[in-house]
């Protein structure tokens, strides 16, 4: 699958900075209530690599642990979450497009015996529409 390509009215740090932090994703993640059980590899830096954390769902007892896997501001940055029989990997690569805004490329995957390609492509338009909330949110501000 292609990805998904959201443009961001801000610069590509500002837009790494705010995506790539577990912190704000319960302000533009729809399925999110909050995050929990946040653990930093650098107090300094919540985009490294290796930083984990729970998500909090809007579904009762779902509750997948995350970890970040790839972070490289402010160019790319990924995670994979764990639940039962699944796991989803998150790949966002963030494109300047002049000195004031940029555009974030988004490769979502569910992996899961059998059912992971149909949930993938399900999943995209909710993927989409929560990136397109955090760009929307960033202009705003």
């Amino acid at each position: 699958m292609s990805p998904i390509v959201v443009p961001f009215a801000v610069p590509v740090a500002e837009a790494f900075a705010y995506l790539a932090d577990p912190r704000n994703r319960p302000e533009w993640q729809s399925s999110l209530k909050s995050i929990e059980d946040l653990h930093l590899i650098d107090e300094d830096d919540p985009t490294g690599k290796g930083v984990t954390w729970v998500d909090v769902t809007v579904v009762p007892g779902v509750r997948p642990r995350m970890r970040t896997t790839n972070s490289q501001p402010p160019l790319r940055w990924a995670e994979t979450g764990d639940f039962g029989p699944f796991a989803a990997d998150l790949t966002l690569t963030f494109e300047p497009v002049g000195e004031q805004a940029c555009r974030v490329l988004v490769d979502f995957r569910v992996r899961a015996l059998g059912l992971g390609p149909i949930v993938s492509r399900v999943s995209r338009r909710p993927v989409a529409d929560d990136v397109r909330r955090a760009a929307k949110l960033l202009a705003q501000r």
